[in-house]
């Protein structure tokens, strides 16, 4: 993972693609751009049968350019940052600030590219790409582009509860557990059946050692470690859940529906009385007379 800053100053975390997916995108590219290219041999070779061999040249060379540079940059452009082999691959390019690849870049990157693959076979790339932090090749950084991966990665499902130990998570006290060490107690159940016996006691123990300093009441004596943790994680998706499920239950107070708070029905506000008709007013100069019978001064 990497931090990327957009222009309204928001750090997001971004996936970049590793070097085996990149080479290998790379080489999907490169066997549709040579099938191109021989096509266009062959249909520039049956062309100089009837036209000038200087004009069937130039055509060849007009084609080479268009496959090993307007591929990329086409492709690049209209897509919003991937080729053929990045969307076979999941990947697409993006710019440093997180943003859609422009065509500005994409040509950056095709121009470089053309030098990187077609000239020097690709070890510039290969080079400035284990030198960099983020893998970017020369493109990337005249370009100012990364290429990242916009699949996740297969998650292991969450942990379930423990039946034997349900009635005692739900009386646990999980508000000072943090994101950090719950997170480091999912990877560890994730790679639980990976682990060798002696690793699995240990890291357990360890693990549940640092929870249980975080997490109340301690659990019931003879719990291995592994039952531990899962009980504890698997309670604190179901609250999160149900906190989810009650802040998306819960009605507005005055909301389009006309519900209140509790789910009752608003009742509408009643009609407007009807206009009464104007009654006639005092004979002029005379002041008008109040209900009570005071007449104001004139």
């Amino acid at each position: 993972m990497s931090e990327v800053v957009t222009g309204e100053a928001v750090v997001v975390e971004v996936r970049v693609a590793q070097l085996p997916s990149r080479a290998l995108a790379f080489l999907i590219d490169w066997a549709v751009q040579w099938a191109v290219i021989i096509l266009a041999v062959v249909l520039v070779a049956q062309a100089s049968l009837v036209t000038d061999e200087s004009l069937a040249t130039g055509l060849l060379i007009l084609f080479v350019v268009l496959v090993t540079v307007g591929y990329p940059v086409a492709f690049e452009t209209i897509t919003r940052g991937r080729s053929l082999g990045k969307l076979a691959l999941g990947l697409r390019v993006v710019s440093d600030d997180g943003g859609p690849e422009r065509f500005r870049q994409a040509l950056f990157r095709g121009l470089a590219g053309f030098l990187e693959f077609w000239t020097f076979v690709g070890a510039p790339a290969l080079i400035t790409s284990l030198l960099n932090q983020r893998g970017k090749r020369l493109g990337d950084v005249f370009a100012g582009t990364t290429v990242i991966g916009e699949r996740s990665p297969h998650q292991a499902p969450p942990p379930e509860m423990p039946p034997p130990l349900a009635s005692w998570a739900a009386t646990l006290e999980l508000s000072g557990l943090s994101d950090d060490l719950a997170n480091t107690a999912r990877q560890y159940l994730s790679r639980w059946h990976q682990l060798s016996p002696r690793m699995r006691e240990e890291m357990g123990l360890r693990v549940a050692g640092q929870i249980s300093a975080q997490v109340a009441p301690p659990p019931p004596p003879g719990v291995p470690p592994y039952a531990y943790l899962a009980a504890v994680l698997a309670e604190r998706r179901r609250r999160e859940e149900m906190r989810l499920a009650r802040a998306r239950s819960t009605p507005p107070p005055y909301g389009p529906q006309g519900y209140g708070a509790q789910g009752h029905r608003v009742p509408a506000p009643p009609p407007p009385p009807p206009p009464q008709p104007r009654e006639a007013g005092p004979p002029h100069g005379e002041a008008p007379r109040t209900s009570g019978g005071f007449v104001p001064p004139v």
